[in-house]
């Protein structure tokens, strides 16, 4: 039998496996993983990549790599005008170039922003129930070209692929909408005695006043729970990129103490900036990781004691640039610990002392996750919180 067909059929015997290992796993992140390593070893290629289709903003961007960290990954936005991956998405077609450099839909940028010299490539689009999902790549074959053999293989795990990423998203959300759906009955519960009170003509004038202060409260609690629960979904999703820029950890901690300062004034608390020396710049999503430091300032804020205080910390490492947020609070019990980033979690002995919607910090971990860094949590019950998220201090792209 020759070599290329014996190739071939090993090459369909792994497919086999490859799509039992697909079926065996709900969860986006890993899953892609999977797709994109398996892609790159039926082709004998030397990396592999997932970009994602967003029919909504008509956006295509880079979601997981072989040879890329995660927080590169998700910051690269393709065009679909004036690039290969935008091509196969638009025309629905497999691409096979052996100098893509040469191609007038190469996109240039890409290289620049990973390092990764792009000698030969490989692209199909992922296409079910007549819907685009995104494409699939192998760049760099390890031995010559990559050949009809090839294409052929990589679009049958398209194929595979599709279905799994739409079965892993449909999954995620029906389960977020579950709690979701669950959370929702306590507010609207709440406005439905209210606005039955309101009705009743025995109430006085200052029930009323109360009334309707309590409605406009549970109405904001909804409007937070909805935005927040939005943001959640499209992280969980996969939809959600991120824009990475160098910037000052130190300066974005004074920002957010700025910011923080007047709903700190109200309870006495002290917010105080602890920076170390020669504190090196961050690369990545500015907006994003102010929407975390903000959201762990909050709470220190919230869940402290009058005239206590909250200090933002930063220092680095040679592999990692490290901010805290601690605070002289009430703590967190034990117990409570390893559950305290799952989504609606509401700490019990803190209940009455701060409203919330429970997603705060699931979205603070998606979003530091998506950066390929840590969120991490020290408590004692009593005696006060401290939060520390570790990123990644040198996140460009390394061949791997």
């Amino acid at each position: 039998m020759p070599e290329i067909e014996t190739q071939r059929l090993d090459g369909y015997r792994r497919l086999i496996e490859i799509a039992r290992d697909l079926a065996s796993t709900l969860d986006l992140d890993e899953l892609l993983r999977r797709i994109v390593f398996a892609a790159a070893e039926i082709t004998d290629a030397m990396a592999g990549s997932i970009l994602l289709y967003d029919s909504t903003s008509r956006q295509l961007f880079f979601q997981v790599s072989t040879n890329m960290d995660q927080s590169t990954m998700r910051g690269l936005v393709v065009p679909l005008e004036g690039s290969i991956a935008g091509w196969i998405v638009t025309n629905r077609k497999p691409v096979r170039i052996n100098n893509p450099h040469d191609d007038p839909r190469f996109f240039p940028q890409i290289e620049q922003s990973t390092g990764f010299s792009n000698r030969s490539m490989l692209g199909v689009p992922l296409i079910t129930k007549e819907k685009v999902v995104g494409v699939l790549e192998v760049l760099n074959k390890n031995n010559g070209d990559f050949f009809d053999g090839d294409e052929n293989l990589l679009r049958v795990l398209g194929a595979q692929a599709a279905v799994a990423i739409e079965n892993a998203r449909l999954f995620q959300q029906s389960d977020l909408i579950a709690e979701f759906v669950h959370e929702l009955r306590t507010p609207l519960a709440s406005l439905s005695t209210a606005a039955y009170l309101l009705l009743r003509p025995e109430i006085s004038q200052e029930q009323r006043e109360q009334i309707v202060t309590s409605i406009h409260n549970e109405t904001l609690r909804l409007s937070a729970m909805t935005s927040t629960f939005l943001d959640l979904a499209r992280l969980e999703s996969g939809r959600v990129q991120f824009h990475k820029t160098s910037f000052n950890l130190g300066d974005l901690l004074h920002e957010c103490r700025n910011v923080m300062q007047g709903k700190a004034d109200e309870m006495h608390i002290q917010i105080r900036v602890e920076l170390a020396e020669h504190l090196p710049s961050m690369d990545a999503d500015r907006d994003k990781i102010k929407q975390v430091l903000l959201n762990l300032i909050s709470n220190a804020i919230k869940y402290n004691r009058p005239n206590g205080t909250v200090i933002l910390r930063a220092d680095s490492s040679a592999d990692e640039i490290f901010a805290a947020v601690q605070d002289t609070g009430l703590g967190i019990p034990e117990e409570a610990l390893p559950h305290l980033f799952e989504k609606f979690y509401r700490v019990r002995e803190h209940e009455g002392v701060a409203a919330g919607t429970g997603l705060g910090l699931s979205i603070c971990k998606q979003i530091v996750q998506g950066h390929n860094g840590t969120l991490e949590v020290k408590s004692k019950f009593g005696a006060g919180t401290a939060f520390i998220l570790k990123l990644p201090r040198n996140s460009k792209a390394t061949p791997r």
